[in-house]
């Protein structure tokens, strides 16, 4: 049976034979329903369209993986190269055999770990690929989950250490379960902060900000964003990759998320 997959938010759910009824991520007011109404896909079916993956290195240690031309939300997948194993953070739709065959040859995958249930794409298939590798998803979150597979692991609490040194960090904000991905390592060991929607690198590549919904434009309210900067606040880091191609703060990134909080805090106070 095919494992469809929504055409809007790109999540794949579990194997049936028929498409599912509707599709509860797109249903909420973080995401939406395409305006043309649900729609749904298979792998075979993008295959199909001609689309491809690639891979590319970013910097040392760190790879990309995209897809081209995009999939629903379009976001990359970030693969931090460990001595003790390759994580992947957040995941895209397509799964093909040149990409999985890339990654083997880069040693694989050891961890999956998501930010939120936007980015769950074919995380199950990806985990197959590499024996059931543990797909890592905060326990808030687990009513989001549309395809289960032996690699899921939920976790709870503020932080996870799923390599040495690789560590997942509960923002909450976007999702309760949202989480970053802290690299002690990355960087040249300044450290590497991976985000995905609770923080988000925006288009001047100096800031971040946070929304409820982007889609939608649903701010969050001052009390998240201050909880959100003070997870990451302990934790060391130079840089920040987003969620999608190119949105990466260069330098000084523990810097920016201070300064972007203040900045969004004090437009809200501005507010009538």
């Amino acid at each position: 049976m095919p494992a469809f997959l929504c055409r809007t938010c790109g999540v794949q759910y579990a194997p049936s034979d028929r498409p599912p009824g509707h599709c509860p991520i797109c249903e909420d007011e973080r995401q939406y329903v395409g305006w043309n109404g649900q729609q749904w896909t298979t792998l075979e079916e993008l295959l199909a369209e001609d689309r491809h993956n690639t891979v590319e290195e970013l910097e040392p240690g760190l790879l990309q993986i995209a897809t081209r031309p995009p999939v629903a939300i379009g976001q990359r997948a970030l693969i931090a190269q460990t001595p003790e194993g390759n994580v992947m953070w957040d995941c895209i739709s397509l799964v093909d055999d040149q990409s999985v065959e890339a990654l083997r040859a880069r040693g694989g995958l050891s961890a999956i770990a998501i930010s939120h249930p936007h980015f769950y794409a074919s995380m199950s298939t990806w985990s197959a690929a590499f024996d059931n590798c543990p797909i890592y998803i905060h326990q808030a979150d687990a009513q989001w989950v549309q395809y289960p597979s032996p690699g899921l692991q939920l976790w709870q609490g503020e932080t996870r250490e799923v390599l040495p040194g690789v560590t997942l960090i509960n923002t909450g904000g976007h999702f309760e379960g949202s989480a970053a991905l802290h690299w002690a390592g990355g960087a040249g060991g300044q450290g590497l902060l991976l985000v995905g929607d609770s923080l988000t690198v925006v288009m001047d590549r100096r800031y971040l900000s946070f929304m409820y919904s982007y889609p939608n434009l649903i701010p969050l309210p001052a009390d998240a964003v201050r909880r959100i900067a003070a997870s990451v606040r302990p934790f060391a880091f130079e840089r920040i990759y987003g969620a999608w191609d190119g949105r990466t703060v260069a330098s000084a990134g523990k810097d920016a998320v201070e300064r972007s909080t203040e900045r969004y805090i004090r437009f809200l106070e501005r507010l009538p």
